[in-house]
C-alpha cells in the first residue's frame, strides 16, 4: 500500500522510496524493476549497501556504456551514507544519466536529510512506504490487498485476518494471496477462520465472540481448543474484556450512523454493525455482571487462583448467561 506522491513514471530518472517499511520498500523496488525490464529485458539491476557506495562508485556505475544498457541503481539504507558519497549522488541529481534509473531507499527523519532534501527538489518520483503501526493502516493495507486482486472480501474477513496475522505485513500479504488462490468467491470470515483458526489472536477473539453471542456451548469449545493449542489464558481474558466492554460502550452510546458511533467510541463502522447484532439480549445488569466475571477470571489467570482453565470456563458461562438476560426477568 505505498502511495506515491509524485509522478507515477517508473522510469523516471529517479525514484524515492522514504520510510522503513520493509516490504513497502521492496515492492517499490520491484516496480521499478518490473518496469525497466519491461522495457529492456537485458536491464542491467545493482542493489548496493552505503559501505558498497564509495565516493567515485556511483559516476563508475552511471558512466556511458558502448552497449548503452539499461540500469536499475538501487542504494538501500541511504540514510546512512557518508558525506562525500551524499555529494556524489547530489550532483548526480543535478544531471542523471539517461537509461539509468536510480532508486534511493531512504528511512526518512533526521538523518540523512541532506540527500533526502536534494531528491525531492530535484523533482524525483516519490514512493511512501511508512511503517503501519496502527491497527487501522493494517487493516487498510488488507484491503487495498484484495482489491489489488480484483477480489472481493468482506470487512469482518479483512479485520479477521488482522486479529489473526499481527503485524507482520509480508505474513499479511502472504495470507491474502494464499486466500485469493484457493477460495472461489467472495471472501468471509468464515473462510478466514477456517485458514487461520489456529492463531492466539484469532481462537481468543472467536472464544469471546461466541461468549458475548451467547453461545455457551460454542464458546466453551472454542476455549477448551485454544488452551489445548496453546494460547495464553491472558489473551483470552483480554479479548473477553474488549467485547464486553464494546457492548457495554454501544449500549450507551446514544443512536446514529455505524460511521458517527464510530467516531464517537473509537471503533470502527464494521464492528458497530457487529456489536449491535451481539448485544441484542444485554441488559445494563449484564453488562455488569460480565465485566465482574472478567476481571475475577483475570485475576484468576493471574496467579490469584489455583486453576486458570476453570476461571475461565466460569467467565465465559456467565458472559454468556448475561447475553442472554434481556427478556428473562
Amino acid at each position: 500500500m505505498a502511495r506515491k506522491t509524485a509522478n507515477d513514471d517508473l522510469l523516471a530518472p529517479v525514484t524515492l522510496a522514504v520510510g522503513q517499511e520493509e516490504l513497502l520498500l521492496d515492492r517499490a523496488v520491484r516496480e521499478v524493476v518490473v518496469a525497466a525490464r519491461a522495457a529492456d529485458a537485458d536491464t542491467d539491476v545493482r542493489e548496493l549497501t552505503p559501505e558498497q557506495l564509495q565516493p567515485g562508485t556511483l559516476a563508475e556505475l552511471t558512466s556511458p556504456s558502448l552497449f548503452a544498457e539499461r540500469k536499475v541503481v538501487v542504494v538501500r539504507n541511504a540514510q546512512d551514507l557518508s558525506a562525500d558519497t551524499v555529494k556524489d549522488v547530489t550532483a548526480y541529481l543535478g544531471a542523471p544519466a539517461e537509461e539509468i534509473t536510480l532508486v534511493l531507499l531512504h528511512a526518512g527523519g533526521a538523518k540523512g536529510k541532506k540527500l533526502l532534501d536534494a531528491a525531492r527538489k530535484a523533482g524525483a518520483r516519490e514512493v511512501a512506504c511508512p511503517k503501519m503501526t496502527k491497527p487501522a493502516d493494517r487493516l487498510a493495507f488488507v484491503r487495498s490487498e484484495f482489491r489489488a486482486t480484483g477480489r472481493s472480501a468482506t470487512p469482518e474477513a479483512c479485520q479477521a485476518l488482522v486479529d489473526a496475522i499481527g503485524s507482520d505485513l509480508r505474513e499479511l500479504a502472504s495470507a491474502v494471496s494464499q486466500l485469493v488462490a484457493d477460495v472461489e468467491g467472495t471472501i468471509d470470515e468464515a473462510v478466514v477462520g477456517r485458514y487461520y483458526t489456529g492463531r492466539a489472536e484469532a481462537s481468543s477473539f472467536t472464544v469471546a465472540d461466541r461468549a458475548v453471542e451467547g453461545r455457551a456451548a460454542e464458546a466453551l469449545e472454542a476455549l477448551r481448543w485454544s488452551l489445548a493449542t496453546g494460547v495464553a489464558p491472558v489473551m483470552i481474558t483480554s479479548a473477553l474484556a474488549q467485547g464486553v466492554r464494546a457492548i457495554g460502550k454501544l449500549s450507551s452510546a446514544r443512536g446514529g450512523r455505524p460511521a458517527d458511533l464510530a467516531r464517537e467510541l473509537g471503533m470502527p463502522p464494521w464492528k458497530i454493525d457487529r456489536v449491535r447484532q451481539q448485544m441484542r439480549g444485554w441488559t445494563p445488569d449484564g453488562v455488569a455482571v460480565a465485566l465482574q466475571a472478567v476481571a475475577e477470571a483475570d485475576a484468576g489467570v493471574k496467579g490469584g487462583g489455583d486453576d486458570p482453565e476453570y476461571a475461565l470456563e466460569k467467565a465465559v458461562v456467565i458472559i454468556a448467561r448475561a447475553a442472554r438476560s434481556r427478556g428473562r426477568g
